[in-house]
């Protein structure tokens, strides 16, 4: 009876460990079940779709050609204040921006194989698909500025310029002396730590990491108010459009989408940003970092060693910023400018 016994309990211990570590399937747009598909998409290499959506003047006219990339938790509607630019600033310049639902966001198709090359390729499908020629730029935010470090490093060749706001630091990479990253780490919440850990070292356990109700989560994914500055909070107050697409950010499960994002954007990568040579040595084209000083989630002093590393990025601080920055228009316009002034 007690071997009959012990067998159980291993049987059943074993069926809980597969369930807690093994994330349900995606709940694909378009498939029984699944949400609805409602955005324009474009068909990829390997059969995947990214949903997609445009602002600004049409790709035909447009003197600039501008694919945004959207960070943590957000999905394509989320860009930034470009749609409240100006017409006349948006007409002047001739700007034309698309955003799209990066894998396993929004209805865009999850890539269970997404890697920083792989994104970066599909962001130049995107591209090719809407006829944008032979260059454009790209822009990212928080998680999304992370994603354009694989722009830079796999497709420089069809970068007009390319901006990164507040994105997100490895606190793994290489390139950081450990003292550097060690410091700045410690900065986070210690439940952030531990999710950073995990997330890191034992990737397969994310998602019973972030979903187990023993210790606390993500605070960052859970929106808690300590991970924001004061200014943040005051401008998330004001972001209703947000907080309405966060749930259709995630409609095809959370694993896909925000447990993903943490593996990717905190796993071992197979190349160090700051390893990177710049990408226009003629200056036919410029790098823009783009960094608040009072960020809670992404240290500033990681982003100034980045800079010093990489004396060819032209790095802006804003002063008594947090992560939120630009969401402020007038920031949000002088971003987007940076790089077409330097042209004219």
């Amino acid at each position: 009876m007690l071997k009959e016994i012990t067998a159980a309990l291993v049987f059943g211990l074993a069926v809980w460990a597969f369930l807690a570590t093994n994330p349900p399937p995606p709940k694909i747009c378009g498939t029984p079940g699944g949400p609805p598909i409602t955005a324009p998409r474009v068909k990829l290499r390997d059969g995947r779709h990214l949903a997609y959506k445009e602002y600004g003047v049409s790709r035909e006219t447009a003197k600039y050609k501008i694919i945004y990339v959207h960070g943590f938790a957000s999905m394509r509607h989320d860009s930034l204040s470009v749609t409240k630019l100006s017409p006349e600033v948006v007409e002047e310049l001739g700007l034309y921006f698309v955003s799209f639902d990066r894998p396993g966001y929004g209805e865009s198709d999850p890539d269970p194989k997404r890697t920083p090359k792989s994104i970066a390729l599909d962001i130049e499908e995107l591209a090719d698909h809407l006829g944008l020629g032979s260059k454009f730029y790209v822009m990212g935010f928080s998680m999304g500025g992370q994603v354009v470090w694989g722009c830079l490093k796999y497709i420089p060749h069809r970068l007009a310029g390319a901006t990164l706001i507040a994105p997100v630091v490895n606190f793994w990479w290489p390139g950081f002396p450990a003292n550097v990253s060690t410091e700045a780490y410690n900065l986070q919440l210690p439940q952030d730590q531990w999710t950073l850990r995990v997330a890191h070292h034992a990737p397969w356990l994310t998602y019973w990491w972030n979903t187990q109700k023993w210790f606390p989560a993500s605070a960052v994914a859970a929106r808690k108010p300590e991970v924001f500055s004061r200014q943040d909070l005051e401008l998330l107050a004001l972001a209703t459009d947000q907080r309405t697409n966060r749930a259709q950010a995630m409609q095809q499960g959370e694993f896909e989408t925000l447990h993903r994002d943490m593996i990717i954007g905190f796993g071992k990568w197979e190349f160090d940003p700051m390893d990177l040579e710049n990408p226009f040595p003629n200056h036919e084209g410029s790098v823009h970092l783009w960094q608040g000083d009072e960020d809670k989630m992404v240290p500033v002093s990681l982003q100034r060693h980045i800079a010093k590393r990489l004396p060819w990025i032209n790095y802006h601080e804003v002063s008594g910023s947090g992560h939120m920055f630009p969401y402020i228009p007038e920031i949000c316009e002088a971003i987007i400018k940076a790089p077409m002034l330097e042209k004219n």
